[in-house]
């Protein structure tokens, strides 16, 4: 699979939010600020996780060798879906 610009974009703006807390953790920030971040930080990898997913799953969907398969389609599915569970 080729990531796009949107997946790249996204993981380096996690990046900048990680280093965001490490400083803050150095400078003793207060832990609700912290945790706070840290949540943002989570909610941006759910959030790359879930685009990363569908866009996976789309193309698949679209692959002209399943086309005329639902048991293979619905196997994609049901493998996207649980990518996504265990992500949690």
């Amino acid at each position: 699979m080729e990531y796009d610009a949107k997946v790249v974009n996204r993981l380096k703006r996690i990046e900048g939010q990680i280093r965001g807390v490490l400083r803050m953790i150095e400078a003793g920030d207060e832990c609700k600020d912290v945790i706070t971040q840290l949540s943002a930080s989570r909610s941006g990898i759910d959030r790359t996780i879930g685009l990363i997913v569908s866009t996976n799953l789309i193309a698949c969907m679209e692959n002209e060798e399943l086309s005329d398969n639902p048991q293979s389609k619905e196997a994609l599915v049901k493998e996207a879906v649980d990518l996504l569970v265990k992500s949690r």
